[in-house]
This record gives C-alpha cells, sequence and structure tokens, in this order.
C-alpha cells in the first residue's frame, strides 16, 4: 500500500488552533454558518440520534445551533471533539482531544458524527471517513462540513502577482482545497450509502486586506503546509499584496471581498434497510411510457 502524502504539517496546525483559542469568538462567523447549517440538516431527519460526536468543535457554536433548533431534542449525548486542547479548556459537557486522523471511537458506536470546518486540513480525508464510518452504527449519519476549492481566491491570485512581481516566481502560501467534482466523491470511496454533496459560496468584505489576514489567524486558518514556502512574508511583499488585492477585486466603497466556498457531504453507515438503485434494465416502465411521449429509435440503432 503507498504511503499517504504528508501535504500538511498536523502539529504545527494544532499550535496554530491553540494560538487561536482564546480569542476564537471574535471571528467564528464561518464556524457558526456551517453550525446553524448542520442543525438544519438534522430537523427534518425525524429520528433521534442518542450518542453524537462532533469533530472541529472549537467554541460551541453546533452546541449553540442545536439548542435553538428542532433537532435539538433528539440529539441525545453530544461529545464535542477537537484537535486542540486550548479550544476545549473552557467548554463544559463531554470532550475529549481527538486527531480526525487517528480517530478513537469504538467500530459501531455512534448514531451521528458531524465535522465542523476541519476536514480541509487532514492529510488523508478518505481515512478519516472510514474512521467516521466505522464509528457509526449501521444507518448512522454523518454530515461533514470543509472549505472547498475557491476558498481565498482573492488573496491567493494577489499573493502570486505580487510575488511574481517583486522575487520573480511565486511559491505555495494558501493550502490547496478540494472542488465539489473532487469531494462528491469522497463519502462513496469511503463506504457510505445514500451520499449527497453541495456547496454555499460566501462573500465577506473587509477594509483592507491586513484585515482578513488577521480574522485567518485568529480562526487559526493560517497555511500549515508542510513543504511551506522558504521565504517569510516581508513588510513590502504584504504591502504590494494588498495594493493589487484592492485594485482588482476592491468595490466602489473602498472595502475587497474575500471568497469562502464551504462544501458539505452527508452520508450513512450501510443497512440493509436503506434504499438501493436499481439494477440496470430491472425497470417495470419504459421511460418513453413515463413521459407519455413516442420513442424513435435512432438511425442505425438496433
Amino acid at each position: 500500500m503507498s504511503e499517504i502524502p504528508r501535504l500538511f504539517d498536523r502539529p504545527l496546525h494544532r499550535k496554530r488552533l491553540d494560538r487561536a483559542a482564546p480569542g476564537f469568538g471574535a471571528a467564528d462567523f464561518l464556524h457558526r454558518r456551517t453550525a446553524s447549517d448542520i442543525a438544519e440538516r438534522l430537523e427534518p431527519i425525524m429520528r433521534d440520534f442518542s450518542l453524537a460526536v462532533e469533530l472541529s468543535s472549537r467554541a460551541g457554536a453546533f452546541r449553540e445551533a442545536l439548542a435553538q433548533s428542532d433537532a435539538g431534542p433528539r440529539v441525545g449525548c453530544l461529545i464535542e471533539a477537537d484537535f486542540s486542547p486550548r479550544m476545549l479548556a473552557n467548554r463544559s459537557g463531554p470532550r475529549v482531544v481527538v486527531d480526525e486522523e487517528q480517530l478513537p471511537f469504538r467500530d459501531a458506536s455512534l448514531d451521528l458524527v458531524v465535522s465542523t470546518l476541519g476536514l480541509h486540513w487532514t492529510n488523508d480525508v478518505v481515512g478519516a471517513l472510514i474512521q467516521v464510518r466505522r464509528a457509526l452504527k449501521p444507518d448512522g449519519l454523518f454530515i461533514g462540513s470543509f472549505l472547498g476549492g475557491s476558498t481565498l481566491t482573492e488573496l491567493r491570485q494577489s499573493l502570486v502577482a505580487a510575488e511574481s512581481e517583486i522575487l520573480g516566481g511565486a511559491g505555495s502560501r494558501i493550502s490547496p482545497f478540494a472542488d465539489l467534482s473532487d469531494a462528491s466523491g469522497l463519502p462513496g470511496r469511503a463506504g457510505f450509502a445514500l451520499p449527497v454533496s453541495d456547496i454555499d459560496r460566501v462573500t465577506v468584505t473587509y477594509e483592507h486586506p491586513l484585515r482578513l489576514m488577521a480574522d485567518l489567524r485568529q480562526m487559526g486558518e493560517t497555511s500549515v503546509l508542510f513543504d511551506r514556502h522558504p521565504r517569510a512574508l516581508t513588510r513590502t511583499l504584504l504591502a504590494r499584496t494588498s495594493e493589487i488585492y484592492a485594485q482588482r477585486f476592491g468595490g466602489p466603497d473602498g472595502r475587497v471581498p474575500a471568497t469562502f466556498e464551504i462544501i458539505t457531504l452527508t452520508g450513512w453507515a450501510p443497512h440493509e434497510s436503506q434504499q438501493k438503485p436499481l439494477r440496470p434494465g430491472s425497470a417495470k416502465m419504459r421511460l418513453a411510457d413515463a413521459l407519455g411521449v413516442v420513442e424513435h429509435k435512432l438511425p442505425g440503432g438496433d
């Protein structure tokens, strides 16, 4: 078996999250939006989830969203799990420090697992999802959201342009994110049934690009690429990046936009009661009959 490429420096990611923990609430708007969205997705699912785990729980936005949601009473014990000990330090209720790449939960022990904006820092996403699927009881539910391909496209383009101009070339300073077309296949590869994927694009405006960078630091979302850029960001490079950002993307009011793309995946641990696709050729009615049209054979067709 080939070794999984080490794209992200996980120990550094934990340090960045620990650093962000004391003031995380000042820049948790994406986390809150995602937590509320997951809680809303649970509302029409008429079943009880006696034991649930939230990965990347951070400051507890999902627990708060559940408290305001119709789905809240149907979620029994919620265990908040995070990669950062400091994120969990002031939380009450069941909580555990967890590395998404090495989940500690017993097979077939959980009814629900949600993951809130954390999987995009995982080196082996499929491997992490396989562990989630194994931890779920048959017909248990997984809902996970993470940042997608167009995230921070304005900042990425501006950094590349500034580096090319000043240094004569550009390296990777912003982590790569999966596109929806790639991400949509992840639940199936991990063995989930009835997979669904969708995307939410969020545009946030800032008075200056440096305010965006400060928010990313406060979120614990600054790059932790294992093969990091050999040169540190200088004041000159930051200033030129900000100029290009404002020139290319700035609005009439002088503010600059930042795009965040949130991909959400849903899947169920397989169970014999679940609907299954029909075998090819097993349909009881022709498509033409169902649509009420006349079927015409193509020239040369059988």
